[in-house]
Parts: structure tokens; sequence; C-alpha cells
């Protein structure tokens, strides 16, 4: 980072502690469908808050899914109910306010000020007080930096919160945008006592039997270009009934297809229950911007990780998004 963007981060930081400081009660929301990022950030900052004798609601419109329920602090997460009388609403993690879910948005409905806190590159700055650096690799780590910048409490809930919300935004700090000051972070919760393996098992060893059956079903469909750069594969409404799938039984699944040698894009395609298709799009190639392709259909995300909800049928939206894929991947930006 940039000695000026450190000093906007630094500055945008002091803002937050103001109103932080000057306000009592908070609610703290992250995006629908969670991720480890999303649940992590919220436990992070919000148990911190707590420490400090704020009032924190901590709300999401899933949920916690079934495989980050093992962390500390995953049960004061709640699913929105009636709007709570708050000061401030604080989103983490969402690149655009419809992506909190109606009844989230409904249940922050009282609060007198907004603040968004975000890496992903497409967020529109939405709050009355944005901090939005991509160039993090998770917004966890953003969470750690204004915990550390404001001295701010860490108790053992943050702690591990902040570890395995960057570790399952970086591929387990493995993709590029991990960073030496993402190492030294890790290393900083290490020494306050996390224990680093127990995490680990719990996140990435500990997976329920239909998770694998998924995977066998996704094989079953996948596709891979004529040139080898681009792999795809798919799931159908009938499989996710067949075998009782819980929403995040699919994270990070599409890890595998990006890791096939000479595939530079993934692409995930999903049929959901009201009819419209996520996509999940993964490249390996800073050449290949695949938010830019989200872009083109209301999507968004980072360069290397991008989404979209588009309207179906699943074979109309797939058809669109790999022309687009296959016209970037014709003309990579160098």
């Amino acid at each position: 980072m940039k000695k000026s963007e450190e000093k906007i981060l630094k500055d945008q930081f002091a803002e937050l502690g103001e109103v932080i400081a000057k306000n009592e009660s908070f609610i703290i929301m992250s995006h629908v469908r969670p991720d480890g990022d999303a649940i992590g950030s919220q436990i992070a900052l919000g148990f911190s808050l707590m420490a400090m004798g704020k009032t924190v609601y901590l709300v999401n419109e899933d949920g916690v899914p079934e495989s980050l329920m093992f962390l500390r602090g995953s049960q004061s997460i709640t699913t929105p109910g009636e709007p709570v009388d708050v000061d401030v609403a604080i989103a983490l993690d969402t690149a655009t306010k419809p992506r909190l879910g109606e009844r989230s948005l409904h249940a922050a409905g009282r609060a007198k000020f907004w603040i968004n806190i975000d890496h992903h590159i497409s967020n529109p700055a939405y709050g009355d007080l944005n901090v939005i650096d991509a160039g993090k690799p998770a917004t966890g780590q953003i969470i750690y930096e204004l915990i550390q910048q404001l001295g701010y409490p860490l108790p053992e809930e943050t702690r591990d919160a902040i570890y395995v919300a960057v570790s399952t935004d970086t591929g387990s700090f493995q993709y590029g945008s991990t960073t030496a000051e993402t190492y030294e972070m890790g290393a900083d919760l290490i020494r306050r006592g996390l224990d680093v393996g127990m995490i680990n098992a719990e996140t990435y060893d500990n997976h329920p039997y239909r998770r694998l059956e998924l995977m066998r079903a996704l094989l079953n469909t996948l596709a891979i270009s004529e040139n080898g750069k681009l792999a795809h594969w798919e799931l159908r409404e009938e499989t996710r009934k067949k075998l009782v799938l819980q929403p995040d039984d699919s994270e990070g699944l599409i890890d595998l297809i990006r890791g096939v040698k000479g595939v530079l894009v993934a692409a995930f395609f999903e049929e959901l229950q009201d009819g419209k298709i996520r996509v999940s799009m993964r490249s390996k190639n800073k050449g290949v911007n695949v938010c830019e392709v989200a872009s083109q259909f209301g999507g968004g995300g980072h360069s290397l990780a991008a989404g979209i909800r588009m309207a179906g049928p699943l074979e109309d939206a797939k058809a669109k998004v790999l022309a687009a894929l296959e016209t970037a991947l014709e003309s990579p930006v160098h």
C-alpha cells in the first residue's frame, strides 16, 4: 500500500473511532449467504465493541452457516426481526446495500448513522462513513488493523474470528491478494493464543458427507473449453433438493476446477429457489478481470473473484456469461 493510501485509511479509522466513541448502540450486519469473512468480521468487531461496554446486535439475513457454527461467539448472531433502537448500523463485507437482505435492512431501519466497511472494489460507498480498501484480501484484515490502530480490545472471540475471516477469503493464505501484513497478522493472533491447528481442522477438515456427494454431482457436469483455459460446472435445484444441501456446502469447491493445469478461469453456475442463477467466477490470471465480466450482468467483487445473480433459465445465463468470459480470455489485459 502506498503511503498516501495508508494515511487515508488511518484517517478513516480515526473518524470511525470518533463515531464509535460518541455512540452506545450498534447493529452489525453482513451479506446474505454469508461466508467466513462475513461472519468472522461480524463476530470480530462485535465482540470487540461488547468488550468496550457497547450494546451490540449481530444480525444476518440467513444466519450462521453450519460450517461456521464452531466459532466462538457465533451463537450471538441472529436472523433479523423487528427494527431495533440503535445509534449506528455497520455493514461488513457487503458490496451493495441490498445484499444485506430486506429483513436486515428493516431491522436496521432506526439507525441514525451508517458505517460501511468492505474490501470489494465494486462497492459504491453507500454508508455515511465508508472504509473501503480493495487492497486488503479480506474485510477481517481491515477489522484487525482497525482494532490495532484504535487500541480496541481483542478478546478470544475476536481473535479466532479474524483468523477464520482472513484464512477463508485468501484460500488459506494462498491467493495472490495475501500480503506480508496478512502473515504478520496471523503470527500476532497465534502469539495471542490462537490454536491454529484446531481452527484449521474445524474450518477445512470437518465437512458433512453430503458435500462429497455434491462434489460427485458437480464433477458429472464439468466442462472445459477447447483451449483448456475455461472450466465450468453447474448445480441444479433438483440436485440441491435430492442431497438436502445447505447454502455453504458448495463453499470453496470452485477452487478444485480453478486448480486444473492450464485453466485460467473457473465458473460455477447454480440454480436458486427463486429462479435466478448465481454465478461464481475465479481467475488465476491478473489479465482476466472477472469483476469486469460480472459488472456486465449487474454483479461485482474482485478482479480475481467475482459473482453475479441474474435471471434464468440456467442455459441462457450460462451461454451469456461463458461468452463474456471467452471474450475476456481472448483479450487479456497486460
